[in-house]
């Protein structure tokens, strides 16, 4: 299997990107990060956006968008975009209530998602689901997660949020067992770090089982991008996104 290579999310480091999008994006390619995901393109056209991105040596690991913009006629719109882009990871990051309010809500959500990925699949594209806390909330005893990727296709890529997965409640061991349960669906993971004593821990200083978890990426998960994500700060953004790729980078050579 080839290394799963390093993002950054630039939600990270949103103010500096709504400042001077070229700049932030500049700041995480000196940085030594790999590929960047997307939280929003700040009005640049894809073409230009990729040859910026070219000039500076990253690759696109996803992008964050909208369900809105997968359905009807905004979804050949968003295959265009990022086709031109070079992007084939469709993430979407939350959804209105009134498709994650209910077990069926949830269940007519996951049939969406399937018709979705079949339709950008001929596409070259992927669509996936990024969670939060709110998918942990049980129905009939079964997470409102296991209800949707049990009963999505293996294509529908499950974008795991370690961090968020813990302030739902759940432990670092659960964290380590939903990778197991979901074999090859964990294409792109969120690394972000939860830690009861220092809400602003940046990663390798909390209470995630990183060995273990890295291990997984590379095996059950077929892992092909750590995407880092900090949201709370200790120091500045681009400061704090900068050790957390210095000490991921310290935990990979341990594994």
């Amino acid at each position: 299997m080839d290394r799963i290579k390093i993002a950054v999310q630039m939600y990270s480091i949103r103010d500096d990107c709504a400042k001077d999008f070229r700049k932030a994006l500049e700041a995480v390619a000196n940085i030594g990060y790999e590929g960047v995901e997307f939280a929003g393109f700040y009005g640049w056209k894809a073409e230009d956006l990729k040859e910026l991105l070219d000039d500076l040596g990253l690759e696109v690991a996803g992008a964050h968008i909208g369900i809105d913009t997968l359905m009807g006629e905004e979804l050949k719109k968003t295959i265009e975009y990022h086709k031109a882009l070079g992007n084939k990871n469709l993430i979407v990051p939350g959804l209105p209530e009134n498709m994650r309010n209910s077990k069926e809500a949830w269940l007519k959500t996951a049939k969406l998602f399937n018709e979705i990925s079949k339709k950008v699949s001929s596409e070259g594209l992927r669509v996936g689901y990024h969670n939060h806390t709110v998918e942990f909330q049980k129905f009939n005893g079964e997470t409102a997660f296991d209800l949707f990727f049990r009963n999505t296709n293996p294509e529908v890529i499950m974008q795991l949020d370690i961090g968020h997965v813990m302030r739902a409640g759940l432990s670092a061991n659960e964290v380590l067992e939903i990778i197991k349960r979901y074999p090859g669906r964990l294409k792109t993971i969120h690394l972000k770090e939860y830690s009861t004593m220092d809400q602003n821990a940046l990663i390798g200083e909390g209470e995630i089982k990183w060995k273990e978890l890295l291990k997984l990426c590379e095996t059950i998960g077929k892992t092909e991008w750590y995407v880092i994500e900090q949201e709370a700060y200790k120091y500045s953004p681009i400061e704090c996104i900068r050790i957390d790729l210095k000490n991921l980078k310290r935990l990979l050579e341990e594994v």
